[in-house]
């Protein structure tokens, strides 16, 4: 099991890494992570809903992702409240304090998947959540030491350099965790260098002298990795080093409103792939500009993010640059935004009930209470704008949405849902084919998709012509690469006990 001193220490892709390790190596390894929070989920093939970071770990393992990896998916809809999600289908939509005092009802769950998973693999690399030093949750834990407790696993806890205070943070968690709980402790890992490692030697020596616990490894900072990320923090960094890109004159600019409550960003990571594509996330109208295109992306909460864009004055901005003839794209939430209406009879998301949208498609949205979760394949339907040079080819995508959008001129018809037919229409498109909406998440990973809309928007360098699928396999290699340098494998595989 990999924990952390804190959230963002670098758990996620430190499992992501041994997945690939152990896949290389001959062992047929399995990710697993009781309870995930996360916006930017994935639909798998029988069309359940799990976290992105256990599919990332999964594919990294040479495996299709499913479900049992990640049990229980905690999606934020307000402060404090959020809805669960149980094996991939929805729950209930229940305040933080409510969550806890139930989640014995879902300990039979984590234990049954992780049970699964136990007799299909040779190993199970589990990922904790946050700190197993939060006392005020111990008694609720259902994802830290409660798990490798129920397992048995030894624990390799791992600390953020990066952010400062490594040493108090991994010696300050030993303090808090129970003498049990200490045992299970078989190494630190330090996590995100920048420097020299001999600089951290009298520091490890004492580490490890203080606390009995060998120290398995110090991992660099890897820049520029193409994985998708799970949590909306690492956009910080992404909007700040992509703003600085602004003012290139033959760079195509594309800005992705930062939703408050924004899921699935990394439906634009491909177009991001491309030379000399910048793509920015924007939470202010003075900081829109004048891009080549504006993406509305999904959220967990359309209604009051649609709100919010009124509130701050992006809604108005981004109307008058799709007057002025900006085209504009819409994702799921994103997209139901752009019609004329979004209905909500059975307070599914709001009490508002029905609130006006931005006007820029005919459409109309009606929220429901069932999910619709699954993985889609769809055929280009529409031959206005950039569409007609590509009408008639297929694409590929998933849908995460609890509602349905009727009117105007569909962009896409779905062929299937998983593995059934089915005879669908998908978003909608405007008379001259600059604005359009879909509720197909992983659109602009279709190669042919990506490359006719960019050509569309003047973008005229070499184009890839990759598959985010090659290019996460290359990146996970990369990563692996990098942690099989820089951790003692031989002592984490005697630790393992294979």
């Amino acid at each position: 099991m990999i924990q952390g001193t804190a959230s963002s220490a670098g758990k996620s892709l430190l499992v992501a890494a041994l997945c690939r390790i152990f896949r290389q190596d001959g062992v047929r390894v399995a990710p697993f992570k009781a309870q995930n929070m996360a916006l930017n989920s994935f639909v798998t093939r029988e069309g359940h809903e799990m976290g992105r970071a256990q599919v990332v770990q999964a594919q990294a393992a040479g495996l299709e992702p499913h479900v049992d990896m990640n049990p229980i998916l905690l999606k934020p809809e307000q402060d404090a409240r959020s809805q669960v999600v149980v094996m991939g289908k929805p729950w209930a939509a229940i305040a933080a304090g409510e969550y806890y005092r139930r989640k014995g009802e879902l300990w039979p769950v984590v234990t049954a998947a992780l049970d699964r998973l136990r007799e299909r693999y040779d190993l199970v690399v589990i990922e904790g959540a946050g700190s197993p030093a939060e006392i005020n949750l111990r008694e609720s834990d259902i994802v830290n030491m409660a798990v490798a407790r129920y397992a048995r696993a030894p624990v390799l806890l791992v600390g953020d350099i990066d952010r400062g205070g490594v040493f108090a943070s991994l010696v300050g968690t030993m303090a808090l965790l129970e003498e049990d709980e200490r045992r299970l402790i078989k190494g630190f890992v330090i996590n995100k260098f920048r420097g020299d490692v001999s600089l951290l030697r009298d520091g490890l020596a004492m580490l490890e002298q203080r606390t009995g616990v060998p120290v398995l490894g110090v991992v660099p900072f890897i820049r520029d990795l193409q994985i998708a990320e799970e949590d909306s923090v690492a956009l910080d960094d992404v909007s700040r080093a992509e703003d600085r890109g602004q003012g290139i004159r033959d760079r195509v600019d594309i800005a992705v409103i930062r939703l408050p409550r924004i899921s699935n960003f990394d439906d634009f990571d491909a177009l991001a792939l491309e030379a000399g594509v910048q793509v920015r996330f924007v939470d202010d109208p003075d900081r829109l500009g004048c891009p080549q295109a504006v993406i509305l992306p999904g959220t967990k909460s359309t209604i009051a993010d649609l709100l919010w864009l009124r509130r701050v004055g992006l809604a108005r901005a981004l109307c008058e640059l799709a007057e002025n003839g900006t085209p504009v794209v819409g994702i799921c939430g994103g997209y139901q935004m752009l019609g004329r209406t979004i209905s909500d009879p059975e307070g599914v998301e709001s009490a508002e009930g029905q609130v006006e949208g931005l006007g820029l498609l005919p459409v109309d949205t009606v929220f429901e209470v069932v999910k619709a979760t699954y993985q889609v394949r769809a055929r280009i339907e529409t031959d206005r704008g950039f569409f007609a040079e590509i009408e008639g080819q297929e694409i590929e995508g998933y849908e995460i949405h609890m509602g349905h959008s009727r009117g105007g001129e569909p962009a896409f018809r779905l062929l299937a849902r998983g593995d059934r037919p089915v005879d669908a229409s998908d978003g909608a498109v405007d008379q001259k084919g600059q604005v359009f909406g879909t509720y197909l998440h992983g659109l602009f990973d279709n190669p042919n998709l990506r490359r006719a809309w960019l050509r569309s928007l003047g973008w005229d360098a070499a184009f890839s012509g990759l598959s985010m699928i090659e290019v996460r396999e290359r990146e996970y290699d990369r990563l692996a690469r990098q942690v099989r340098e820089s951790l003692d494998m031989e002592r984490v595989y005697r630790i393992v006990g294979l």
